[in-house]
């Protein structure tokens, strides 16, 4: 007791050293008054928020604390940023750092690398990474994720960005485009660079099975990939080789992935596609609980509309594109290759996602994103009302323009049950992806015609299945935002409103907050958005962009900096 009496005294005037310093260091920004939905599901309370250097410094009531800005948040939510599982913006970052179609949808953090990634740029790879880049007048100059992330750096971004490494881009990098199988050694040359690519910081692997040359792969060649990731603490992210007619085997796969390399496996946009496939979504949540029940860690995200949007070439099947794009165009320009390719559309198959069969005519197609000036014009059309023009065959119409615009154009397909995604939305396990690249309003990012997801995904999600329908209530949507994806994703310091976090947030009035962007017309910004932050510092105040570039690479839980290889 005597020595707890004589250790009193310092304890007492460290704690008031403490109150003295907090009281003298002024907060850089004061959020007053907040409703805070603090991203874990529970119900919102209110509080006040004061961030310094960056980071949540003190929850709790500090109206009379100093600060260097005072933000009045009365009346409205205060919440963490939005996580989006699956961003595409690798490249359009570089064209417009700011981001503007992310940030006022609330987005702070995004993940990319869908298949294909920034690298490694090596071999085809690089020389497909060059053609891409091309397109915004842009060249790379860098082949491994160190010299990418030094890029992004060096210019400054709006948003945090992280990103996998694509088990196509180390496909093209190592065998190309071609249609085989991987030998020994080229498969111990794939594994080399995954664990490179997980080195300098990539979050896990992840593949596009749908879209040439991924398809040439097999299971036990992603087996062998995600086991790299997995001994880097990474996770394993697929767009699965099938979503409609191949759904279960693609399932199969992706489950065998999962149990045998021994990783974590988020499903990208987890859908239903195909009318003779609609309301197979129960079924398909069954097996992903039944999974989760025997210990295999899946997870899912969802966009939560019921048309997607892609490469318009994934119509084409697999065998057309085996060595490559040139290839390809040959094929398509080749009337007894031609006829081959429109019987394999008009068959339907489980062996390859044979989209044709997914929708209910060429009406059920819109070209979005064309690259060929000449074709421009077509840009928000359907596949049905360009053939009607022009007096052709819908399929001769949808291969002319792929022959005509490098094989490059994208299109909405309508493909989905809304009570399918729905139930997608529902489940506990399902995060959010906005599967668009960051756009703008303005200059060469805003002459594309995409989906408007790129522009609504997030605030649709509030209007439509929050406040119109209930579906889910406002606490677990911002989970679905925020906790949930961060966790996914092992970001440990971001995703929920908690002291000693980044202070990644986001105000805004949860009655008025809403997406305007439509088929018709994508290019519109969301509203409702009153202040984003991101690491603590403003690029949405007071309803506008401050075109501020406080954003951060997030590198995966395997990385060891330059010092230490």
């Amino acid at each position: 007791m005597g020595a707890f009496r004589c250790l009193m005294p310092v304890v007492f005037a460290l704690l008031t050293t403490t109150q003295a310093m907090s009281k003298e260091v002024p907060f850089d920004t004061l959020i007053l008054n907040a409703h805070v939905i603090d991203g874990s599901g529970s119900p919102w309370y209110r509080a006040d928020i004061g961030i310094r250097a960056g980071h949540i410094a003190a929850i709790g009531t500090l109206k009379n604390a100093p600060t260097r800005r005072q933000i009045d948040a009365r009346g409205r939510v205060v919440a963490p940023g939005f996580i989006d599982m699956l961003g595409q913006s690798e490249y359009t970052i570089l064209v417009d750092p700011r981001l503007p179609s992310k940030i006022y949808q609330g987005i702070t953090t995004e993940i990319t690398g869908e298949g294909n990634s920034p690298a490694p740029a090596i071999g085809t790879a690089a020389a497909d990474l060059r053609h891409e880049l091309a397109r915004f007048g842009l060249t790379p100059d860098w082949t491994d994720f160190d010299g990418y992330f030094a890029r992004l750096e060096r210019q400054g971004i709006g948003i945090n960005l992280a990103s996998y490494v694509g088990a196509t881009a180390v496909r093209k990098a190592v065998i190309g485009n071609d249609d085989r199988r991987a030998t020994a050694a080229e498969l111990s040359q794939m594994r080399a660079l995954v664990r490179t690519a997980m080195r300098q910081g990539a979050r896990g692997v992840s593949s596009s099975l749908e879209y040439a040359p991924a398809p040439y792969a097999s299971t036990e060649e992603l087996v062998a990939l995600a086991g790299e990731a997995a001994q880097a603490g990474g996770i394993y992210a697929t767009h699965m080789r099938s979503e409609g007619d191949g759904m279960d085997a693609a399932l199969d796969e992706t489950l065998r992935i999962a149990r045998e390399a021994q990783i974590p496996v988020e499903i990208w946009h987890l859908k239903i596609a195909g009318r003779s496939n609609w309301g197979k979504m129960p079924s398909v949540v069954e097996r992903i609980n039944a999974a989760r029940a025997q210990g295999l860690d899946i997870a899912a995200d969802t966009y939560a509309y019921t048309a997607w949007f892609n490469d318009m070439s994934a119509f084409v099947p697999p065998w057309a594109h085996d060595g490559g794009k040139e290839r390809l165009l040959a094929r398509l320009k080749d009337p007894a290759t031609r006829a081959r390719i429109k019987a394999d559309m008009l068959k339907p198959s489980s062996e390859w996602d044979n989209e044709w069969h997914e929708v209910t005519g060429p009406e059920g197609i819109l070209v979005g994103v064309v690259h060929n000036p000449a074709l421009k014009s077509l840009q928000g059309q359907t596949i049905r009302e360009i053939a009607t023009a022009r007096n052709t065959d819908p399929i001769d119409t949808l291969l002319d323009i792929l022959a005509d615009d490098d094989a490059a154009s994208e299109c909405a397909v309508f493909g989905m049950d809304e009570a399918d995604v729905a139930l997608a939305l529902r489940q506990p396990w399902t995060s959010i992806n906005n599967d668009s690249s960051g756009a703008s309003t303005e200059s060469l990012l805003g002459s594309f015609h995409p989906h408007p997801r790129a522009f609504g995904t997030f605030p649709r999600i509030l209007r439509k299945y929050v406040r119109e329908e209930n579906l889910l209530s406002l606490e677990d949507a911002i989970r679905k935002f925020s906790a949930l994806p961060a966790a996914r994703m092992r970001i440990t310091d971001r995703g929920l409103v908690k002291t000693g976090l980044w202070a990644d947030l986001v105000m805004f009035d949860p009655a008025l907050v809403t997406d305007l962007a439509t088929f018709a017309s994508p290019n519109q910004l969301s509203k409702g958005m009153d202040w984003v932050l991101v690491n603590g510092e403003a690029v949405i105040a007071e309803g506008k962009m401050t075109g501020a570039k406080p954003g951060r690479v997030l590198r995966g839980p395997g990385y060891q900096s330059v010092s230490k290889h």
